[in-house]
Formats: C-alpha cells, structure tokens, sequence
C-alpha cells in the first residue's frame, strides 16, 4: 500500500485526468504510479506527457531504452520498474536469460550496442561523475548525439522513478516476488533503515 492515499483521474481537473488515463493505461499499467504523482498535477503532467512524446518521437528505438531502464532498476534494487519493464523488454526480443543477467552486458543475447547502453546506464547510476571518454566514443558508433542525451535522460529519470516508487511504496503487487532484491535492513547489525 502506498505511504499517501491513491487518486483517481476523476480527483484531477480534465487536462490532469487526460495524461494520467493516457500514461496509467496506455503507456504501459503504471495506474498505481499515477494515482500517487497525481498528488502533484505539475509533475505528472510534465514527466507522463513529456515521456509519452518522447515514446512517440522515436528518437530511440525502444529495446535502448528499456534496456537502459532495467538496468538501472536492477541496480536501484527497486521491483516496481522490474517488474513493469521486464515484460517490455522482452517484447523488444530480449530473451529472459538475458534480462536475468542484468545489469551485466556480456550475455550473448547482447551485440555491441546494447552492451553500450547497459554500460553507460550502469556508469549513470553509479559514478556518472567518472564516465571516460571512451564510454562516449563507443556510444557515438551506435547513436547521434541527440540519442546520447536521450539515453542519459532516460537513465537519470529511471533512478528518479525507482527512488519515488520505493520511498512512496508504490506497489501494485507485481512486484512481490521481487523483494528479496531490497530486504529489510538488519538494524541489529547497524544497518540504517
């Protein structure tokens, strides 16, 4: 259950309702998402439109992304993306063994650019400070400069999400089996909470 209460597109005024019915339903089943962004029209507003034009633009084939997304998830530990771009993942002809082995990028099932996108998503989320220019060099043989952009936006935003979902608790129970990829912290041992 989510730490705030969940909205529905009935609570937002029309142009609020449009976006969150839009993204919460088409865009992939984020409606538990949704219906706590909703507590801030601005921002739901913003990320959904602003991801949905960017899904519609094309300027990624979608397999980077998800790619990108997963990645990121994984290594943020956090079920709910798991969960929820898994599927999509493996709709772009990812194998499971290969989404399995995330976030690491020497699967078979992976060519040279996917291997770019994992590595690069990898260095965003962990050390986007220490990225070397041979990181951009690889991803320039594969993608313009405006898909680099996108992919580290992409990235970026997938720790944001992760971080939200998790410090909300937003779960639709999609993710339950998924848990033990963030047990509870052992505060006996002094592990902070």
């Amino acid at each position: 259950m989510p730490r705030v209460a969940p909205l529905t597109a009935a609570d937002l005024p029309p142009p609020y309702a449009e976006v969150f019915t839009a993204f919460a339903g088409g865009y992939a089943d984020f409606r538990d998402q949704a219906s706590v962004l909703a507590h801030v029209p601005p921002a739901l507003d913003h990320l959904y439109r602003m991801l949905m034009e960017l899904r519609a633009r094309e300027g990624v084939p979608f397999r980077y992304i998800e790619l990108a997304v997963v990645t990121v998830s994984k290594l943020n530990a956090c079920p709910y993306c798991v969960s929820h771009h898994t599927p999509l993942l493996e709709v772009e002809g990812v194998p499971e063994e290969a989404v399995a082995a995330l976030p690491a990028s020497d699967h078979p099932a992976f060519d040279a650019a996917d291997r770019a996108v994992i590595d690069y998503a990898r260095l965003v989320t962990q050390r986007a400070w220490g990225i070397r220019d041979q990181m951009f060099d690889d991803l320039r043989q594969h993608f313009t400069e405006a898909q680099i952009v996108e992919l580290t936006l992409r990235a970026a935003l997938a720790g944001f999400f992760n971080r939200f979902n998790d410090a909300l608790q937003i779960d639709d129970g999609a993710a339950e089996a998924l848990l033990h990829l963030h047990p509870e912290p052992d505060t006996a041992a002094g592990e902070q909470p």
